[in-house]
């Protein structure tokens, strides 16, 4: 079942998902913080995952048992094809059910219980106050080879933004970072007023994880990879390793973790600001 769509996103989007560590999920208990803090695995208690539509979005059935937030709400997406990627992580569970693996499952939830009460106002405010802090943004004086990194790689990436948006960013290598015109900030929240809360908590799960909003929405316009938005966000880091060593499985399971999570937040936005309808054929086996 749901074969066909979860070869798509496997070769598409995730890297490996047993490797996902996700936020929270259903049965989670809400925490108080933005994201819910899950149990780590439960025993499956269903066989088939399907997809139905109701009066208000899409549904998803665990045998004949509607999904559920942790608060008890019917679990209703907006679109299809996102319905349809929550409903690949439910059916990819084996005999226990790894909430850590099921991203998708996890900001939905947040969405729909919204533990924080957080308006549209603050979704973007909360993405928005990283652009004074970009990773991309602060740069280092010294060695002179970590300053040529940075500049080879990052500054592309800055430039892009001031073209793609027509604002002035600049970087600096003061502690405080360079000084934002409110000019600039503001063409940024008009741009990200432009997106439903759906898709703005998505970007700000992304921008929360590479720390950098530019790479964010170089990301959702497809001018970055995922692979290499991570990789320009741990700039400073690999550097360190290929001078000093790293352990090599912490290391990698850290940057593994990173490329899963921000793979799962790109397609959230962009499923959730999708309004196309994927063939019902896809869940049949």
């Amino acid at each position: 079942m749901l074969q066909s769509l979860r070869t798509v996103f496997a070769r598409r989007v995730f890297p490996n998902p047993r490797l996902y560590p996700a936020l929270s999920l259903v049965d989670g208990v809400c925490s108080g913080k933005r994201f819910y803090t899950p149990p780590n695995e439960r025993k499956k208690f269903y066989e088939n995952v399907s997809v139905s539509q109701g009066e208000g979005g899409f549904e998803i059935n665990l045998d004949r048992r509607k999904l559920r937030t942790p608060q008890g709400k019917v679990f209703m997406v907006p679109t299809e094809p996102l319905a349809l990627a929550v409903a690949t992580e439910w059916d990819s569970q084996k005999d226990t059910i790894k909430f850590f693996t099921m991203h998708m499952t996890t900001l939905c939830n947040t969405v729909l219980d919204n533990p924080t009460f957080r308006n549209k106002e603050q979704l973007i405010g909360a993405s928005l106050k990283f652009l004074d802090t970009d990773t991309i943004c602060y740069r280092m004086e010294e060695p002179p080879d970590l300053v040529a990194l940075q500049k080879n790689e990052w500054d592309p990436a800055l430039h892009w933004a001031e073209k793609r948006y027509g604002v002035v960013i600049g970087s600096s290598t003061s502690i405080m970072g360079p000084v934002i015109p409110p000019e600039t900030k503001e063409v940024f929240h008009r741009h990200l007023a432009s997106y439903n809360s759906w898709a703005l908590l998505g970007i700000e799960f992304i921008t929360t994880q590479l720390k950098s909003l530019i790479l964010c929405m170089g990301l959702v316009d497809r001018f970055l990879t995922v692979e290499k938005a991570v990789v320009l966000s741990r700039l400073e880091e690999e550097y360190q390793i290929q001078h000093w060593g790293n352990v090599e499985w912490a290391h990698n399971i850290d940057l593994y973790e990173s490329c899963a999570r921000t793979a799962a937040g790109t397609l959230f936005v962009h499923l959730c600001s999708s309004s196309s309808t994927v063939k019902h054929k896809l869940l049949q086996d």
